[in-house]
């Protein structure tokens, strides 16, 4: 996945500039464990910590980017005039759980992305 030189979301959020690590699955009685997180815990090194650690936040930080940019297109199709089921932004944004302003916000977010705008492969 190429990372853009800058790519705002709707409440104008930082451009991302560097590549974050990818995010590992842990097992599911790993991840039960709230002592356990992404084998953190286990890394005595100060630098290996922080380091592992910032590449942690990065990485959620890009997922939590991408999936607003997924949630941005959906309410955008959601609130197409073209369908014949659409959404107003009051329901959508009940069904996302967002203010109906950010709903609106969002669904120009969406429609800006699907012209063209700066969406992530």
């Amino acid at each position: 996945m190429p990372e853009p030189d800058s790519a705002h979301g709707p409440h104008g959020s930082a451009p991302r500039r560097l590549k974050p690590a990818p995010l590992l699955f842990e097992p599911a009685a790993a991840a039960s464990d709230e002592a356990h997180f992404f084998d953190l815990e286990s890394i005595e090194d100060p630098r290996e910590l922080l380091s592992r650690s910032t590449e942690l936040v990065l990485a959620f930080r890009a997922a939590t980017d991408r999936a607003m940019e997924f949630q941005a297109m959906a309410a955008a199709q959601l609130a197409d005039p073209r369908r014949f089921d659409r959404l107003t932004p009051a329901v959508i944004a009940e069904r996302a759980e967002w203010t109906e302003d950010y709903a609106k916000k969002m669904v120009e977010f969406g429609r800006e992305l699907m012209r063209g705008g700066e969406v992530l492969d």
